[in-house]
C-alpha cells in the first residue's frame, strides 16, 4: 500500500473526529512514512509495519474519545467511548474469537496426531526385536517404519511448536494494539 493510499484510508476511518485531531494523527503517520523512507524502507514496508489503516483508525478513534472523556466527563463523551469500544469489540468477537477457536482446534488436532504418530513409532520400535525371529525383511521394514514414524512425530511436533509460537506472536501484537486504549501514556505505532 502506498503512503497516499494508507493516509487516505486512515483519514476516511477517522471521520467523525474533530478536524484538528485528524490532522494531528495524519501528521504523525506522515512522519512515520518519512522516517521509514529516510531509513531506506519502501512505502509498502512502512504501511505493512503500521498495519491495517481501517483497524488503526477504529483504535485511534476509540483512544481519542477516551481521552476526550477523561478530560471532560460527560454523558455524550461517555457514549462516544462506549460506541468506539463496541466497534472494536465487534471486530474482536467476529474476527478474533473464530480465529482463536480455529487455531486451538488445529493445535489440538495436531497435538493428538503428533502424539499418535510418535506412539506408533515407539510401538513399532518395541516390536522390532520380535520381528527378527519371523523374517529379516519384516525386521528391516519394521525398523525403518519405526524410525520414520519417530522422525515424523518429532518433526511434526517441532512444526506444531513453530506454528503455535508464530500464532502467539501475532496474538501478542494484536494485544499490544489494544494496550494503547488501556494505557494512555503509551505511544502510537
Amino acid at each position: 500500500m502506498t503512503r497516499n493510499g494508507f493516509l487516505s484510508s486512515l483519514r476516511d476511518g477517522l471521520a467523525g473526529l474533530p478536524d484538528q485531531d485528524i490532522d494531528d494523527i495524519l501528521s504523525d503517520y506522515h512522519a512515520h512514512f518519512a522516517d521509514g523512507e529516510a531509513a531506506g524502507r519502501s512505502e509498502d514496508e512502512v504501511a505493512a509495519a503500521l498495519g491495517d489503516p481501517v483497524r488503526l483508525a477504529r483504535e485511534l478513534k476509540a483512544e481519542a474519545r477516551l481521552r476526550r472523556w477523561e478530560k471532560k466527563r460527560s454523558v455524550g463523551n461517555l457514549a462516544g467511548v462506549i460506541f468506539a469500544l463496541i466497534g472494536l469489540a465487534t471486530v474482536d468477537v467476529f474476527l478474533l474469537i473464530p480465529l482463536l477457536s480455529l487455531l486451538a482446534f488445529f493445535v489440538l488436532i495436531g497435538g493428538v496426531t503428533v502424539s499418535a504418530v510418535t506412539l506408533s513409532g515407539l510401538g513399532a520400535l518395541f516390536a522390532f526385536p520380535w520381528t527378527i525371529f519371523v523374517s529379516y525383511h519384516l525386521a528391516a521394514v519394521t525398523g525403518l517404519t519405526a524410525l520414520g514414524l519417530l522422525c515424523g512425530g518429532v518433526g511434526g511436533g517441532a512444526l506444531l511448536l513453530l506454528v503455535t509460537e508464530w500464532s502467539g506472536g501475532l496474538l501478542a501484537r494484536f494485544a499490544r494494539l489494544h494496550f494503547r486504549l488501556v494505557d494512555p501514556t503509551s505511544h502510537r505505532a
